[in-house]
């Protein structure tokens, strides 16, 4: 099984800012392999299916953003996960917007949702990192991550999640690292 979290804030204020990036990610995908209604579930949103026999699980933790690592954390005990066998998908400021990077472990980079992750699990995890810029200065930081995508952004975005969604399928036959040069013209 591989679990796919995307983090983000719940609530309707949060739906379409940069920093709900990884949930509207999910939402994409799950949209893409009809995958059953979310249900409350680890604390958070959840859906499986199984495609080409793996089985897949959707996540998006509602704990907020700085409390991710316990819906996460709970999803993998009653999985019996490694921290290998899951993957995050996250917003992240040192990227372009639209670049995509993934990584296996390293540091939380000042994101909340890793740093919770990263306390709950350790950090030996998939990192899909979605770019969404950043805003010049650091002063600048929260209202950038919070704010909703301006239509400038709605044509990378659009076709960020329709080329994640479209290659998702490969990703169990693939390491992410691999899977995610698919995705990189």
């Amino acid at each position: 099984m591989l679990l796919c979290v995307g983090l983000g804030n719940p609530g309707q204020q949060y739906l379409m800012t940069r920093h709900n990036i990884g949930f509207i990610a999910i939402d994409a995908i799950a949209h893409s392999y009809d995958f059953p209604s979310f249900k409350k579930k680890f604390q958070g949103e959840y859906s499986e299916r199984k495609i080409n026999d793996i089985a897949f699980g959707l996540l998006k933790p509602q704990t907020f953003m700085n409390l991710s690592g316990t819906s996460v954390q709970s999803a993998m005990a009653f999985y019996k996960l490694k921290p290998e066998q899951v993957i995050v998908i996250h917003d992240d400021l040192d990227l372009v917007p639209g670049q995509i990077k993934v990584k296996l472990g390293g540091g939380a980079g000042g994101h909340n949702g890793l740093k919770s992750i990263d306390q709950s699990i350790g950090n030996n995890y998939w990192r899909l990192r979605l770019g969404i810029g950043h805003p010049g200065d650091r002063h600048l930081v929260t209202p950038h991550v919070l704010s909703t995508f301006p239509k400038t952004d709605h044509e990378w975005l659009i076709t960020l999640l329709q080329l994640l969604a479209e290659q998702f399928i490969h990703l169990a036959s693939e390491k992410p690292d691999a899977w995610v040069k698919r995705l990189i013209p």
